[in-house]
């Protein structure tokens, strides 16, 4: 068991950020965790599937996308080091107009979400630790909201390279640019002026 543990310890580091575990619910957790692998610019999980597995990024990158009027809208990235789902469908059970897709060959821890409901009652810390993480994610979503409503794309896309500085190597530009709510275009003018 303890090996894998030891498999799954980016993700109990990442964990511990929020709150301490005991080692009875690190065990409960590692149980209901698997390994996946997806080659670059696969999904993940699809447009229309229902979302049944909160994903921890252990290698890699990928992105949440949708389709509106035929065009491909990139709503969010994660970089290694962060968690990943389709909430809307993860909470309500109904299949989710957003899929996932990786940028870069990735590897995923799975959580199984409903195996993950059910330890909340006999393990109330990681009830608790997931809880703040749910919190996180909800002031990260109102963030981008407002940063849409009250910031040009200029400051919008200054506020991108702050946050993850690598992005402009790991990132195709014109998910960039759809993540940002501009032409590719504009985007390019953007960069030329900074």
């Amino acid at each position: 068991m303890e090996k894998t543990l030891e498999k799954n310890q980016f993700l109990f580091s990442y964990f511990e950020g929020f709150s301490n575990l005991s080692s009875q619910s690190r065990t409960a957790l590692n149980n209901i965790c698997s390994s996946v692998k997806i080659p670059k610019n696969k999904d993940l999980q699809a447009i229309g599937h229902t979302c049944r597995t909160i994903y921890f990024v252990k290698n890699g990158l990928c992105r949440v996308y949708y389709f509106k009027d035929g065009v491909d809208i990139t709503e969010s990235f994660a970089f290694e080091n962060t968690l990943i789902a389709r909430v809307e469908s993860l909470f309500t059970g109904k299949p989710s107009k957003k899929g996932i897709q990786t940028l870069e060959d990735s590897e995923f821890i799975g959580i199984a979400s409903q195996a993950l409901f059910e330890l909340y009652d006999d393990f109330p810390e990681v009830e608790r630790l997931f809880r703040k993480i749910f919190e996180l994610a909800y002031v990260d979503t109102v963030n981008r909201i407002e940063s849409i409503q009250f910031h040009s794309a200029e400051e919008r896309y200054k506020g991108l390279l702050e946050n993850s500085p690598s992005i402009l190597q790991r990132v195709p530009l014109k998910h960039i640019a759809s993540y940002l709510g501009i032409t590719q275009v504009s985007l390019s003018r953007i960069r030329a002026k900074i």
